[in-house]
């Protein structure tokens, strides 16, 4: 499981012209579901997210989470990210979860966090989606959790 996040002073998606999801000052999750993953792996970049330390503190070193800030959090389903890009000029997705297991991890993952942190927006699931942020720094970083798989 893959997530690159971003730390933002805003970000929204919109889809079919309507916003369904956005936030101010927090964290834009694009979320990479690969095969083999499952809520053990859901639950632990859960926790890696909300812990990460990518705010800065009172003496402007990173030493906060969007816990300590109160700040929002907005999960983007993110297909892509489970590409193998070694080879050749075109992506393989051959490490993708199937469609229907990343839907149901992705739905697992969004549950589990909004039980956690106050502040969680969405996009929609294998939707055609228009991301807009403004990254604050920039700041983006790749976490990752391996399967047991």
């Amino acid at each position: 499981m893959k997530g690159l996040i971003q730390r933002v002073s805003e970000a929204n998606v919109v889809v079919d012209g309507k916003t369904v999801g956005e936030i101010d000052n927090g964290i834009l999750l694009l979320l990479g579901i690969d095969k083999g993953d499952s809520e053990k792996e859901a639950d632990k970049l859960i926790q890696k997210l909300l812990a990460y330390r990518l705010f800065s503190d009172s003496e402007g070193r990173m030493n906060a989470s969007v816990q300590d800030v109160a700040g929002g959090i907005l999960v983007v389903s993110q297909f892509t990210l489970s590409a193998d890009t070694k080879k050749g000029l075109r992506p393989s997705f051959s490490s993708a979860a199937a469609p229907a297991d990343a839907e149901r991890l992705y739905h697992y993952f969004v549950e589990k966090i909004r039980a956690l942190h106050p502040q969680v927006e969405t996009g929609i699931f294998a939707a055609d989606m228009k991301v807009r942020l403004l990254n604050d720094g920039p700041v983006t970083f790749l976490l990752t959790v391996e399967s047991a798989a």
